[in-house]
């Protein structure tokens, strides 16, 4: 069995909703490959994830909105208590990461691209970065509705990390 942790922080549910594609993904990929019982998909929020998730799992999705050009607070104390207590024991994990953000998302990528490869681990697809377009208070404090384009986008990054996640051990085996 392979474990996939999804790791997502939302502050209007943009990002949650992204995480649920992710997971989405893959487990219909999962499926496709008829290897729906090869993969246990576990979807926390930042908050409530910690090392030990971390540590029990195969592979990772990492999602969550860029808050005035950085990873959002949340998602960063979940990288920030669990960086060091991972370190050197994840290298060579397949990860994928979903950002959402107004206008930009390059500060978020940036971040979670630059934990990643401290982590050593195998960032697979682009990142998938929503762009809402929101820039006055009040759009940006509206709660978000994930476009059908944008839902396909998260779905097939889970997918491919998914795939990635099973397919490696029997290329190895």
């Amino acid at each position: 069995m392979k474990r996939l942790l999804i790791v997502w922080h939302s502050r209007t549910g943009c990002a949650r909703q992204m995480s649920e594609a992710l997971a989405q993904g893959a487990r219909a990929a999962a499926t496709a490959l008829d290897l729906g019982q090869a993969l246990e998909v576990r979807s926390l929020a930042a908050a409530e994830a910690h090392a030990r998730d971390v540590l029990d799992a195969d592979g990772y999705l990492f999602c969550a909105p860029e808050n005035l050009g950085s990873l959002t607070g949340a998602m960063k104390e979940f990288f920030d208590q669990a960086y060091y207590a991972v370190l050197d024991q994840v290298a060579g994990r397949p990860c994928g990461l979903a950002i959402a953000a107004g206008s930009d998302g390059a500060g978020a990528q940036r971040q979670m691209e630059r934990i990643c490869t401290g982590w050593r681990l195998n960032l697979i697809g682009a990142p998938v970065v929503v762009r809402n377009g929101a820039q006055t208070a009040e759009q940006i404090l509206a709660p978000k509705t994930l476009g059908s384009a944008d839902a396909d986008c998260c779905h097939e990054l889970g997918g491919l990390v998914a795939a990635t996640l099973l397919l490696g051990e029997e290329s190895e085996a």
